[in-house]
């Protein structure tokens, strides 16, 4: 298929116990569960139908491949979303469903710095921690103008926790960095991938897979699994990172009204959280954490209010949380870095409209959630 060669984007061919156990488990007859978790890459943007999505065309795989079975599909992709939120959602919107295969697509939404390092190592650490004992990919996609991506760093994390890592960089950009491929070839705006791009993300994966696979027939039996995590190479506050919303904490409100609408799909990403639209509004959260973060919409809605954070009431470090987006693509889940590597204990979290447009405000200002990591 155009000449890649895809063996080039196996950057860590990885520990594949896990991914065996779940092909022995497959063949024994068992069902088995699929998941994802990543961004709008995962979630399908740009595929003309779910079924077009890399994601889609990898559980398909398994579907043909163990035809006997069920399969199920878990697709946690988010738009816009990075690491440092996926590790405070992974339990709720993946592991609860025990994936027996997890594959992790964050490199184009992290940045290539410690912030991300240390959100993306929590992440890897607490997939690796889970009972489901899932066989964990670590995929790497690539910006196909400026080859931006945070690989690198994730790279890293994967060969220290010996995870299989998978390149886009590596294999199919080196024919678009050529010309043998043309870029709008396969993606329409350089970042997501249409339906052949798609397919070549998927044909990654998919040639990995076929290579364990055959590693695993004769396999009759479970092997045993190595649990133990080598030591952290970051300061690691997030792996257990905890997300606050209207469903598990009760902040002091003072005009921020609490969002009550059912969520039935975690696309549904403006749910459980407050909305305010009035200048001096405000909402406090109590954190027992050692860095915070704050989730809010950007909205493409404009005007929208716009708000401040105050931690401790320290006022000298105030972050401004603009709700009014400058791109087009849609209204972005933004997460706010506030304060990191504080003292773990109790934070005061408190945000306060400092600016609205009476009268011409479209759309309230939205605070998803507050996430607290240790």
């Amino acid at each position: 298929m155009y000449g890649i060669d895809f063996e080039k984007g196996v950057k860590n061919i990885g520990d594949t116990t896990r991914l065996k156990n779940t092909f022995v488990k497959a063949l024994n007859g068992e069902d088995i569960t699929i998941g994802f978790i990543g961004g709008s890459i995962t979630q399908g943007s740009l595929a003309s139908t779910e079924k077009t999505c890399y994601a889609y065309l990898v559980y398909s795989w398994f579907k043909r491949t163990f035809p006997k079975i069920h399969v199920n599909y878990v697709n946690a992709g988010i738009g816009g979303t990075g690491s440092d939120l996926g590790v405070s959602r992974v339990d709720d919107d993946l592991l609860r469903f025990k994936p027996d295969v997890t594959i992790v697509e964050f490199s184009v939404n992290d940045r290539e710095d410690e912030h991300f390092f240390e959100s993306y190592e929590g992440l890897v650490r607490h997939i690796l921690s889970d009972p489901s004992d899932t066989g964990l990919i670590l995929v790497f996609n690539v910006r196909y103008d400026t080859m931006e991506s945070a690989e690198d760093i994730h790279l890293k994390i994967g060969r220290h926790y010996d995870v299989p890592c998978l390149s886009m960089r590596s294999s199919v950009y080196q024919k678009v960095a050529d010309g043998t491929i043309k870029n709008r070839d396969i993606t329409p705006d350089d970042l997501h991938p249409n339906d052949e791009g798609h397919k070549l993300l998927a044909e990654l994966i998919l040639r990995y897979l076929d290579m364990v696979y055959e590693s695993s027939k004769d396999l009759k039996y479970y092997l045993p699994i190595y649990r133990e995590i080598k030591g952290p190479l970051s300061k690691n506050t997030y792996e257990h990172s905890k997300r606050y919303n209207n469903l598990n904490s009760e902040p002091e409100c003072n005009g921020f009204e609490a969002d009550n609408t059912v969520q039935e799909r975690i696309t549904q990403m403006f749910r459980h959280g407050y909305s305010a639209w009035h200048l001096n509004d405000e909402i406090s959260f109590t954190v027992n954490a050692a860095s915070l973060e704050v989730m809010y919409r950007k909205s493409v809605n404009k005007p929208t209010p716009i708000a401040e954070v105050i931690i401790d009431g320290d006022e000298s470090s105030k972050v401004v949380l603009d709700g009014n987006f400058t791109e087009e693509w849609g209204d972005c889940l933004y997460t706010e870095i506030i304060k990191e590597h504080l003292e773990k204990k109790e934070h005061t979290v408190r945000i306060i409209i400092t600016e609205d447009h009476p009268g011409e405000d479209v759309v309230p200002f939205y605070l998803v959630g507050v996430i607290g990591a240790d």
